[in-house]
């Protein structure tokens, strides 16, 4: 009895890895790359939607130069990303580690891991109503507190200054539950013969915590802090829904102004170039972050 063998054709199996990547593959190209080539396009126009789009040279990207606006509202988002992501990081921390030191009671933990998380199923916009309400300075509840402890009534949404702190506050409790999520399942991967075996060596809780489980984490604290970046450089939400972008120009952040520039000002072809600008921000800051991130990620849990 003979046995045939028959030798893989490798044609055939890049043929098959091609076919199942085809239906990704033009997603990727009719959702990403087709728009940020009309982008690109879209930058050298002058484009109202009502009339044909104009070649418009670099007019576009000259105005860049001049738009004190553009640079304020750039400074805007730097401001919201130097206060919301350490908040969120902090806070999102602090709470996985009290949950997960619960973690021999399974329904305390559920509980704790539903009310944290729930906040952010909600709609941003029913939210954003609701703690504009509570940030009102005439009746708002927060200052109706503030007044039982003798303090004077602060314009929460009104004043220049006191608009972060409150955008701060409806951020932390609209979307800290996510980032918390992310921590405690990242703790809960987390082999326990390491902190076991600290014990038994007599480390402290702080030290352990100090030495293994952050260390041990650390990928996950790259992931959060990667993501946060990310999104809050583009902050749109928060400002939109809440502020406005006010008073005058103080919350307004980069995203709003370019929404604002293509869709109240009807200036699509501006909006595309200060939206690649936008991109071209956040594609260095993410490529300093993964430069970076070798000394300060360990991906070793063996």
């Amino acid at each position: 009895m003979s046995i045939v063998k028959h030798r893989k054709n490798p044609n055939h199996d890049a043929q098959a890895a091609w076919l199942f990547l085809l239906p990704s593959l033009t997603g990727f190209v009719l959702f990403v790359v087709l728009p940020f080539i009309m982008v690109i396009y879209l930058s050298f126009m002058k484009y109202n939607i009502i009339t044909p789009a104009k070649w418009n040279n670099y007019k576009n990207w000259i105005m860049l130069t001049l738009d004190k606006r553009f640079l304020l509202t750039l400074g805007n988002s730097a401001k919201f990303v130097l206060l919301l992501v350490p908040m969120h990081m902090l806070m999102g921390l602090v709470l996985a580690l009290g949950v997960n030191s619960l973690k021999k009671n399974k329904a305390l933990v559920f509980g704790y891991r539903t009310v944290f998380y729930f906040p952010t199923l909600l709609a941003t916009s029913s939210i954003a109503i609701a703690w504009s309400m509570v940030l009102n300075k005439d009746f708002g509840l927060l200052n109706y507190y503030l007044g039982l402890l003798g303090a004077e009534k602060i314009a929460w949404l009104n004043s220049s200054f006191w608009v972060y702190p409150a955008t701060m506050l409806f951020s932390l409790w609209k979307f800290v539950g996510g980032y918390f999520l992310y921590f405690l399942i990242g703790l809960q991967g987390i082999d326990k013969g390491y902190l076991e075996a600290a014990e038994i060596d007599g480390a402290t809780a702080w030290q352990k915590t100090r030495h293994i489980t952050l260390p041990l984490l650390s990928p996950t604290i790259f992931f959060v802090f990667i993501t946060m970046m990310i999104g809050t450089i583009q902050i749109f939400d928060e400002p939109y829904m809440l502020t406005g972008g006010g008073p005058g120009d103080a919350s307004r952040s980069i995203s709003l102004y370019i929404y604002e520039t293509a869709f109240t000002s009807q200036k699509f072809g501006y909006a595309a170039a200060q939206s690649l600008i936008l991109m071209v921000i956040v594609m260095i800051i993410t490529l300093i972050q993964f430069k970076t991130s070798g000394t300060l990620v360990s991906y070793d849990r063996e």
